[in-house]
């Protein structure tokens, strides 16, 4: 049985020059890569045009669109899906975000200086204050924020659409993701990641960036964690942030 979804597009407005159609896959883009949709949630024309407030044809063409990029399926029945991740295709997700995401830092290195590594820290404070908060949507954005902006040091990060593409079909797992995360994340990799950089380390960011994506969601390649998905997993607890072993 599917599961209705329940969007807020929370802090995104429409650009005064951005086309319905484009506005409405962004939208719909942040929503699934932020991780506020589930895995086997059902999404309506009618509903999403309603948010929105536009005609159902750009929300058509977005939800094709996103059918495409692999974030959406549509079933026999007419019906779109966020789609439910079996273990060999999370597997394979991670095995590529390690593969893109180690070689965009690397080609990223060279062009890191000290106001790059000063925003690194702040936005590391920035999600480890959303943990303290409880704040879902912090914590993803946060990180997201982190990762990308080390790798756009690279003038022409050619890579980061690609990665961007596999975050969006990994971004419905999110909630699961941080239930478990204390079980499995105990050393503080973004510390890490910065302290390769400070040092111009180019084996230990690598060695950093896969800790980091590994530790953070590997583990959920287990079918058995997959089948627990709900609205109802709890964060992890206020002091987490402040028990990960840090460089």
């Amino acid at each position: 049985m599917t599961k209705e979804a329940n969007i807020t597009l929370v802090d995104l407005s429409r650009d005064a020059e951005e086309t319905a159609q484009e506005w409405v896959y962004r939208a719909l883009r942040f929503a699934i890569m932020s991780g506020q949709l589930q895995p086997n949630q059902a999404l309506t024309i009618r509903q999403i045009a309603g948010i929105l407030d536009v005609s159902a044809m750009p929300v058509r063409e977005a939800l094709k669109r996103l059918t495409t990029e692999g974030a959406l399926t549509i079933k026999t029945n007419r019906r779109i899906i966020v789609p439910t991740l079996v273990p060999a295709q999370l597997a394979e997700l991670i095995e590529l975000r390690v593969e893109l995401e180690t070689y965009a830092a690397k080609r990223a290195l060279p062009y890191i200086d000290e106001a790059r590594i000063t925003e690194l820290k702040q936005l590391n404070d920035k999600q480890n204050a959303a943990f303290e908060k409880r704040d879902f949507q912090g914590i993803i954005l946060g990180n997201q924020m982190f990762h990308r902006t080390l790798y756009t040091a690279h003038p022409y990060a050619v890579s980061m659409p690609m990665i961007e593409r596999v975050w969006l079909q990994i971004g419905p797992l999110h909630r699961l993701s941080l239930a478990k995360l204390p079980d499995h994340y105990t050393h503080d990799r973004h510390c890490d990641i910065i302290q390769s950089l400070i040092q111009h380390n180019p084996f230990g960011l690598k060695s950093a960036i896969e800790a980091d994506i590994r530790e953070s969601m590997g583990f959920l390649a287990e079918s058995d964690l997959l089948s627990t998905y709900n609205d109802n997993l709890p964060l992890p607890k206020p002091g987490y942030v402040k028990s990960l072993k840090q460089s």
